[in-house]
C-alpha cells in the first residue's frame, strides 16, 4: 500500500495520483503572472546530511523551477561527557524562471542565536542557481 505522505512532506489526497511540491508557496504575489509553471519535477536527496534539491520542468522539458534546502548538524557537548546534536547552519533557496528567461531567486539563511534574525533575500539572476 502506498504511503499517504509524499516525498515533500505534504499529506496527499487519495484521489491525487502524483505528489507535487507547492512551487508557489514562497512566490510573491506580484510575480505570479511572470513565472513559467512547471509541469513535472525531479527530486534529488542527499543521504549523509539532511538535504534535497527539486528541479521543476516546463512543457518543453526545460528547467523553470529550482529549490533546495539543507542543514548542517554539529555534535556538541557542554561537559565533554554527554553529547547532543545542534543545528550549525540552515539554508534554503527557491527560484522560478521568468518569461524573460531570467530567474527570480528567494534565499533564506536561518538564525542561530537570539540576536540573529537570519537572512532573507530576493534577487534576479541570468542563470538558474546551482
Amino acid at each position: 500500500m502506498p504511503s499517504a505522505f509524499c516525498v515533500y512532506g505534504h499529506h496527499r489526497q487519495l484521489a491525487q495520483r502524483h505528489c507535487c511540491p507547492n512551487w508557489r508557496a514562497q512566490l510573491p504575489l506580484e510575480w505570479r503572472e511572470q513565472v513559467i509553471a512547471p509541469t513535472s519535477f525531479r527530486v534529488f536527496r542527499e543521504y549523509e546530511i539532511p538535504a534535497r534539491r527539486i528541479i521543476g520542468y516546463d512543457s518543453n522539458n526545460q528547467p523553470c523551477y529550482c529549490a533546495y534546502d539543507y542543514r548542517l548538524i554539529d555534535l556538541r557537548s557542554d561537559d565533554d561527557e554527554e553529547f547532543y546534536t545542534a543545528l550549525a547552519y540552515d539554508e534554503s533557496l527557491v527560484a522560478w524562471r521568468l518569461h524573460n528567461q531570467h530567474w527570480l531567486i528567494y534565499r533564506c539563511v536561518g538564525a542561530f542565536d537570539e540576536n540573529d534574525h537570519g537572512e532573507q533575500q530576493l534577487s534576479i539572476a541570468a542563470q538558474m542557481p546551482r
